[in-house]
């Protein structure tokens, strides 16, 4: 049976304000305010580590960081560390579990199926691999996993890679993983698809593995909650 459900696409954004606007809609979804909620945004440079993030596994020094215009993050997510910028798309899907009758490993095997569907739409063969999160393209991984579950509530998510900077990764050990690379669609292919067009495909492979009919909402439309805590570097 399907669920109602916001899509809630806010463009490019800065890391700090976007995982403050992440904490509103929990909370919210938490307070059933809202139904389950499709966030997606574009970030700006930012490297983030999880909760118990290696930070030797980021391999550029403050200043070289700063002169990249890239900030660091240890925010509430699982995993090591990951790179967001421009040309990735992040999904934070805000969903209520328990209402799915969903576990975290089938909700997360469901992500990872969205994007392998998402990506054969443009005949590119993905997979996932044994024992390990994420999505890749032979031995280099296109799509990053994160989640984290407050109160039944699930935040943070996956990224894409379309027409990201690749050279950015060569500034972390992506995951913590050494063996193999990162790609993207644009080295996949030999013409990437226009980033908002890859947005509205992977939205709906989205929705489909949550069961959720989608309603696009705007930020304006919504009456949050903004005194949520911000990340902190």
């Amino acid at each position: 049976m399907p669920f109602p459900g916001y899509l809630l696409d806010v463009g490019r954004m800065a890391y700090d304000p976007a995982h403050a606007l992440q904490l509103a809609l929990v909370a919210a979804r938490q307070r059933d305010e809202i139904p389950d909620t499709l966030l997606l945004v574009e970030h700006d440079p930012v490297i983030t580590l999880g909760r118990r993030g290696d930070e030797g596994h980021i391999l550029a020094t403050p200043q070289a960081l700063a002169r990249e215009g890239i900030l660091v993050r240890r925010i509430e997510r699982g995993g090591d560390v990951t790179y967001h910028g421009p040309g990735q798309i992040v999904a934070y899907p805000i969903v209520h579990l328990p209402s799915h009758g969903l576990g975290i490993s089938d909700y997360m095997h469901g992500l990872e199926e969205a994007i392998i569907a998402t990506l054969a739409e443009y005949g590119l063969r993905a997979r996932r691999r044994q024992g390990l999160i994420g999505v890749w393209i032979g031995e280099n991984k296109i799509a990053a996993l994160g989640v984290r579950v407050r109160h039944g509530v699930t935040f943070h998510g996956l990224a894409l890679n379309v027409t990201p900077q690749m050279r950015h990764w060569g500034y972390i050990i992506p995951c913590g993983l050494t063996e193999g690379g990162v790609t993207s669609m644009a080295l996949e292919m030999e013409s990437p698809p226009p980033l908002r067009e890859v947005v509205a495909r992977l939205a709906a492979h989205l929705a489909q593995a949550l069961h959720l009919v989608m309603h696009t909402v705007q930020l304006a439309d919504l009456e949050l909650d903004s005194d949520e805590p911000t990340a902190q570097p």
